[in-house]
């Protein structure tokens, strides 16, 4: 039963670190991270799929990883990554909402981010992405890790924004800031509280 549990918040997690992104972020080109604005581009430049090229940096990433995260987190990470990325997938199939206000969207999406990504950290998973390539570099180069992954998600957020628009590294900034609140705020919080934030998010979006 703890494994089902385990598993059941997993999916709750990655749902709506999903939602989050497709709903609400990628409409209006705001990466949520750096593996989110690697995917930005891609989507950008090539046409590639967000939800594809954050399976595959994600799966590159901990599978360099592995043994530093262990193979338990690790697993549940790629679990969550892959949930992540389907529900990426089936709401840009089945979801056409017209975009509605920027900041409102960036307001629910970085909420959103930041209790999926809560939920997924309370169950010893991570959100993937740069935090992998970050703890690499800090166990070989002795770095704080925090710094690390700071200074690659401002590198690539900075590139992002030379690609597509200025405006993106302000947005990223501002939803990395707003969701890393969220987190620290979940982290300790009851599962009532995410789920009853999750569908208001839902519900305004909807309006």
């Amino acid at each position: 039963m703890n494994k089902v549990r385990t598993y059941g918040l997993l999916t709750i997690g990655g749902l709506m670190q999903g939602l989050a992104m497709a709903v609400f972020l990628f409409p209006h080109a705001i990466p949520s991270g750096g593996a989110a604005a690697i995917a930005v581009l891609m989507q950008y430049l090539l046409a590639i799929p967000f939800e594809y090229t954050l399976w595959v940096v994600n799966f590159g990433l901990l599978s360099v990883a592995m043994k530093w995260l262990g193979y338990t987190s690790a697993i549940r990470t790629m679990y969550a990554v892959s949930v992540a990325s389907v529900t990426i997938n089936l709401s840009s199939v089945h979801f056409h909402w017209p975009f509605v206000y920027l900041w409102l969207d960036l307001l629910w999406g970085s909420l959103l981010f930041g209790l999926g990504v809560g939920l997924l950290l309370r169950q010893g998973a991570t959100n993937g992405g740069m935090v992998i390539l970050a703890l690499i570099i800090s166990i070989y180069k002795g770095y704080a890790p925090g710094k690390v992954m700071f200074w690659i998600n401002a590198t690539i957020f900075l590139i992002t924004a030379v690609v597509i628009e200025w405006s993106i590294i302000v947005l990223a900034l501002l939803c990395q800031w707003l969701s890393t609140r969220i987190i620290d705020l979940i982290y300790k919080a009851d599962l009532v509280s995410c789920l009853l934030a999750f569908f208001t998010a839902l519900a305004w979006r909807r309006r």
